[in-house]
């Protein structure tokens, strides 16, 4: 099977992760691939969040980047578009930085997996 063909069920499967993430909660690029089964491919998210179609009601702007930063261009309309979305639900920023440990929707589950083992 090519790589080609495997994009539309992962992207599927990425978007079904992100609407998993609550109202004032982030998550990154890369925790998404992780939760979809796609191990190294935080790239791939993004691509998957660019094929949403701008009425969607997938919550795109729950996801962000490593540095809890908004990967988008800090001039570009999307930028502002996606940062007044997440202070709309509540996530406010530290300068440019969203704090993981506050916002993070996975921050405190892998503190608990941890504990457990």
């Amino acid at each position: 099977m090519s790589k080609s063909s495997l994009a539309p069920k992962s992207y599927e499967i990425i978007l079904e992760t992100v609407k998993k993430i609550p109202r004032g909660k982030v998550a990154t690029y890369g925790e998404i691939a992780r939760l979809s089964g796609l191990l190294n491919q935080a790239r791939l998210v993004g691509y998957a969040l660019h094929s949403i179609p701008n009425k969607s009601k997938i919550p795109w702007h729950r996801v962000i980047n490593s540095q809890g930063k908004i990967s988008f261009q800090r001039s570009s309309s999307v930028y502002h578009r996606q940062r007044s979305l997440l202070k709309k639900e509540g996530v406010y920023f530290d300068k440019d930085r969203i704090e993981f440990k506050k916002f993070g929707w996975l921050y405190g589950k892998m503190f608990e997996e941890k504990n457990k083992r």
